[in-house]
């Protein structure tokens, strides 16, 4: 049975069966041909998976992050983080970087900050005349580490699945984000000192405190979130909200970028892009449920613990499946798919659930920009008019500079636990 829906889900994908309906057509097939339990049961635990109160923040993240595009918050950071870094060699490559990393605090979306940061920032490089494989490789890379500044979507979602402290998760977030954010700064530091890229113009202290007075309502954002969060004055639940709320103040009437119409457009998209992970949320929960009753989690807990004691050696081998699977599924089925797999084996290691989720999400932040289905690939190509043949051997150094900051995350536990431990112990 195990092995049935195995083979069944893998040639769906191949054949480019959407994975929501891979997911639910395996679980149907195999119930009726296997099982004498009514596929209304199936139905019934999809829909269980979206009625959690962990996934009431997602829609308004997204929300909150729409606007902000649309409202003009992000670009203000731009302009803000610009006007700092841009006075050294390779000022714009930092730029991108800390702009990635601020707009992460913002969108929670990996793909949506490649958007916000490279329709702007790629054209810019080409003119100042950067090598080529060096800004496609930075522009298609940067926006991954939005999977671990909180506020994540995929870290929502990881809790959906295991339980786990949404709080938690976010403030274990921010020291990950920081190390992987500063991973690639360093590299940039590295690179530009060798290849002596171009000053993006210094800015004077006049202009750096107006482009500072003009992104301090963009700024208050993340602030709002994790200070809320951390100080227990909200969940996450009503940060997102509290944010997505103050956003539209800002962009109607600090900014005076967006308007009624705007907001009605946005509310569509946003409702749509809910919707589609919503879907799949659905169906990976359903698919989750079947394995739990044929006891595959089980089986795979006892047949690893039989041969693994070490919970390093375990970390090894998530490392290594999570980075293969990134290279071809999205971040969010992944950890809905294999987060139930790998939590009771943790738990059984030692290996603290939160320190795990975060390990996960790292791992997946890598395969969205990995060959040769990472999705922030394709939306790179659509922003810089790039082949995807130019487009792959750009990225690689920077998955590899990555996979230095996984290993980090992965082996400096405190990394990551450090803020939760703080607030919570």
């Amino acid at each position: 049975m195990v092995i049935t829906i195995a083979v069944l889900l893998i040639s769906l994908l191949l054949f480019g069966v959407p994975i929501f309906v891979a997911l639910n057509l395996a679980v149907f097939v195999v119930m009726v041909i296997f099982t004498d339990m009514s596929p209304m049961i199936m139905i019934q635990k999809a829909f269980a998976g979206v009625d959690k109160f962990a996934l009431m923040s997602m829609p308004f993240f997204i929300f909150a992050a729409n606007v902000m595009v649309v409202g003009g918050l992000s670009d203000r950071i731009l302009k803000f983080t610009r006007s700092i870094v841009g006075r050294v060699s390779g000022g714009l490559a930092y730029t991108t970087e800390v702009s990635c990393m601020v707009f992460g605090a913002l969108s929670g979306s990996s793909p949506a900050t490649v958007i916000a940061m490279g329709k702007v920032l790629y054209p810019e490089m080409v003119r100042q005349k950067y090598p080529e494989g060096f800004s496609l490789g930075l522009i298609t890379s940067s926006g991954s580490v939005a999977l671990l500044i909180p506020p994540s979507i995929t870290m929502i979602i990881y809790a959906t699945a295991t339980g786990v402290s949404v709080g938690e998760l976010f403030m274990a977030g921010v020291g990950a984000g920081l190390v992987y954010g500063f991973a690639t700064l360093i590299y940039i530091y590295i690179y530009s000192r060798r290849h002596k890229l171009p000053v993006d113009g210094k800015s004077t202290m006049r202009e750096i405190l107006i482009a500072t007075k003009d992104a301090a309502w963009s700024l208050m954002v993340p602030i709002i979130i994790l200070g809320g969060i951390y100080l227990g004055i909200m969940t996450p639940t009503e940060a997102a909200g509290v944010s997505a709320v103050y956003a539209i103040f800002v962009g109607m009437f600090v900014y005076k970028e967006l308007s009624i119409s705007k907001l009605i457009e946005i509310s569509k998209d946003s409702a749509v892009t809910c919707a589609q992970v919503l879907v799949l949320v659905a169906a990976a929960q359903a698919f989750g449920w079947f394995l739990t009753v044929a006891k595959v989690p089980q089986t795979l807990s006892a047949s690893l613990l039989a041969n693994i004691d070490s919970a390093w050696v375990f970390l090894v081998i998530i490392n290594v499946i999570l980075l293969i699977v990134g290279m071809f599924m999205e971040g969010i089925a992944a950890i809905i798919i294999l987060g139930p797999l790998f939590y009771p084996i943790a738990l059984n290691l030692g290996i603290d659930p939160v320190h795990l989720g975060i390990i996960m999400v790292a791992n997946l932040a890598i395969g969205n920009f990995t060959p040769p289905f990472g999705l922030n690939l394709f939306v790179a190509t659509g922003i810089t008019g790039m082949k995807m043949s130019r487009l792959v051997p750009a990225v690689m150094v920077y998955v590899f500079v990555n996979i230095i900051a996984l290993l980090l995350i992965t082996y400096i536990p405190e990394i990551s636990l450090f803020l939760p431990n703080l607030a919570y112990n």
